[in-house]
């Protein structure tokens, strides 16, 4: 691997590197990379123009199709006063819509704010009120979300996504005579949300170039992989392929997946809803070569009952993100699922999805590690709470250095400022070690936030929705174990003196004011206030323990 990457990047290599200086900070990076997604997406969809693109039911698109359909999105957006910079927030689930609104937004010139299509109508005000967008497109499940959110100041525009592309788009594209502005790699392209510790959501705004320079990344990994296949004699055949079945709105689905895919001239087959049987029907129908999703769905796989039914031999990688997979899982997907093998990739919203990978059999022979620093961009470190590195093999907090990383939490100074180490690494939440090999085990998290099936929570956030029950006296949320998540969210609660309500009841009430992945699987009801530390804290911890051991 590490000779593949040398070839890439040395002398003549179709990913030579040069040096670029961001805020005083010198970094490495891809030179071959365009001016903006604009010019990317230009350039693929010219090189790919009538191999097929995206596959949704029985609409097929090639690669041209689905480019003049977001220029005339952006065309439209322009000659409608979209000026550069201004947001364009995206509700929608997966849709070949949902991509060419991406795509005509960032060539318009605006930032494509990606709304968790998961959200209830408060999470939707707080993120759009945080951002400030003047155009929200949406599908009609989000449209009544958001048309319950109280001072909307966004224009919504509903999309009815389950209509072929250029009928959906037809009231939002047109050929106006519109002068599309010339963007550069420091023009604004993304937000996306992140939950972190602090609960609520927080707005990462990239540029044109860390995302592309993520893309590159990720394409330099995926060249080493097809050098070595071709090496073993294996050579990939036809048109590469792959499931989109995480949603849009993620980073994973962004970045590595849904974009990556125009410099492969990749088919992306598109699921709008998690489904195991479903998935293999798509994988030998369409012979998809490559799968990524959460961990959970490559295990749905892995032991459904009717997975000898389906052919499934034309998968090379079951790749895994978002959550760590148990062993035992990564060992049977190599003996048990007909010749792909697992992968694991580690990366955050806020690096654009880069960070490390683990392939084949580097992850079987390290099957709890998510890998080394994915070359050639990645700078990993393990820091000490003075910003300082540890000594090799020391625990300390995993942190990430690259031009690939956000600009900043949008209109969020100080919680930018906390982000970053004092030498400009971005500080993950996560604890962790680097072994001899420069391989990472991931120990620990010290942000306060549950990994449900790839889907981060913040317990705060939770707390807030719980404390808004007029009954609830004291809260707090936790994470459970669960075999099918890895983890989902729990909850003790203690009531008002006289006051009380039921666990059900309480369900219900937090699903109208979060998303359904973020209600507690679990509600626990004290009868006593909750425990306190010395300094007048809940006692999370000993809660958590002493209620996981109940679960």
């Amino acid at each position: 691997m590490d000779a593949g990457i040398g070839k890439l990047i040395g002398d003549g290599g179709p990913m030579g590197l040069t040096e670029v200086t961001v805020g005083g900070r010198t970094y490495p990076m891809i030179a071959a990379a365009p001016p903006s997604l604009a010019h990317y997406f230009a350039h693929y969809c010219a090189e790919h123009q009538d191999a097929t693109f995206l596959v949704s039911g029985d609409e097929r698109l090639t690669f041209g199709e689905v480019h003049a359909e977001a220029v005339r999105v952006a065309k439209a957006l322009v000659a409608g006063g979209l000026a550069r910079g201004d947001r364009v927030g995206i509700a929608m689930r997966n849709s070949p819509s949902w991509i060419a609104l991406y795509m005509g937004t960032l060539i318009a010139g605006g930032v494509a704010v990606l709304l968790n299509g998961w959200w209830q109508s408060e999470e939707f005000a707080g993120a759009l009120t945080e951002v400030e967008c003047s155009i929200v497109f949406a599908d009609p499940p989000r449209v009544k979300r958001l048309t319950e959110v109280d001072g909307l100041t966004a224009r919504v525009v509903v999309i009815d996504d389950l209509q072929p592309l250029a009928q959906a788009l037809a009231s939002v594209a047109s050929d106006a005579d519109a002068d599309l502005p010339e963007l550069g790699p420091d023009d604004l392209a993304t937000i996306l949300f992140t939950s972190g510790s602090t609960g609520q959501s927080k707005g990462a705004l990239s540029d044109h170039r860390a995302v592309l320079q993520a893309i590159l990344n990720y394409l330099a990994q995926a060249l080493v992989m097809l050098g070595l296949a071709t090496e073993d004699g294996k050579p990939p055949e036809g048109q590469p392929s792959t499931l989109l079945n995480v949603p849009l709105f993620h980073v994973t689905a962004e970045v590595p997946v849904m974009l990556q895919s125009f410099a492969m001239g990749r088919k992306l087959v598109l699921m709008p809803k998690w489904d195991a049987t479903e998935a293999m029907r798509l994988i030998e129908l369409e012979r998809i070569s490559y799968f990524v999703g959460v961990p959970l769905m490559s295990f749905e796989i892995l032991t459904h009952p009717d997975r000898a039914k389906y052919d499934l031999s034309s998968v090379t990688d079951f790749a895994a993100g978002g959550a760590p997979r148990p062993v035992d899982h990564v060992r049977r997907i190599n003996e048990e699922m007909g010749g792909g093998a697992p992968l694991i990739g580690y990366g955050l919203t806020e690096t654009n999805g880069v960070g490390c990978g683990n392939w084949r059999d580097n992850y079987l022979a390290k099957p709890n590690s998510t890998g080394r620093a994915s070359l050639p961009l990645v700078d990993l470190a393990i820091l000490d709470n003075a910003g300082n590195k540890v000594p090799q093999g020391e625990r300390g907090e995993i942190a990430i250095r690259s031009i690939c990383n956000f600009r900043e939490y949008w209109h969020r100074p100080d919680a930018t400022a906390a982000a970053f180490s004092k030498d400009g690494y971005f500080l993950t939440g996560d604890i962790g070690y680097l072994d001899a090999d420069g391989y990472l085990f991931i120990v620990d998290r010290k942000k306060d936030i549950i990994i449900r099936g790839g889907e981060n929570i913040s317990c705060q956030e939770v707390e807030a929705a719980i404390y808004e029950h007029p009954l609830v006296a004291e809260t707090a949320v936790f994470g459970l174990a669960d075999e099918r998540f890895g983890e989902v969210p729990g909850a003790v609660v203690h009531f008002h003196p006289g006051d009380d309500c039921t666990e059900g009841e309480l369900q219900d009430f937090l699903r109208h004011h979060i998303a359904a992945f973020k209600v507690p699987a679990r509600i626990w009801i004290a009868r006593d206030p909750l425990p306190r530390l010395g300094t007048e804290k809940i006692d999370k911890v000993g809660l958590r323990a002493k209620y996981r051991a109940m679960a």
